[in-house]
């Protein structure tokens, strides 16, 4: 269980892949609120 084990967390970083202990990063966490809405309150 170290840099070299595929399934490890710490294997995965050294090798540069993704899976379920490591998935891959969302773009967003939240979807944004109606701007145009937003803009008009001002």
């Amino acid at each position: 269980m170290g840099k070299g084990d595929k399934k490890s967390r710490k294997g995965k970083i050294n090798i540069g892949s993704y899976g379920k202990l490591r998935p891959k990063r969302g773009k967003f966490k939240t979807k944004p609120k109606n701007i145009k809405g937003a803009l008009n309150e001002k």
